[in-house]
């Protein structure tokens, strides 16, 4: 690294272009990111059970487009359909909860 050069964090970085955390800049980024993220599970769990889109759709009982969209970005998506499109997958899901530096937790 060059003499006098600054380094900065992944988090620094966040806080300097898209917004300090808990403004509704940087929570938008976040949630997006997660949906990202959650698309990407979805399709990894239908290619390792070898199914198509259009196949996945029909268990499902919805259009390979909305299959399709779904895996690219699950912005739109409900809860209820997410929660089907696991269970079409025989895959579990689990929701955390966190308020602060806790998990909430179901008894």
């Amino acid at each position: 690294m060059a003499k006098g050069m600054k380094t900065h964090t992944l988090a620094e970085m966040k806080d300097k272009y898209i917004g300090k955390a808990g403004t509704k800049k940087r929570d938008e980024y976040e949630y997006e990111l997660r949906m990202d993220v959650l698309g990407k599970m979805i399709k990894a769990a239908r290619q390792e059970r070898n199914l198509t889109q259009e196949e996945l759709g029909k268990l499902v009982g919805v259009q390979k487009a909305q299959i399709s969209k779904l895996e690219s970005s699950t912005n739109s998506a409900t809860i209820d359909t997410v929660i089907k499109v696991f269970k079409a997958l025989k895959a579990d899901i689990n929701f955390n909860v966190k308020i602060e530096d806790s998990f909430v937790r179901l008894v």
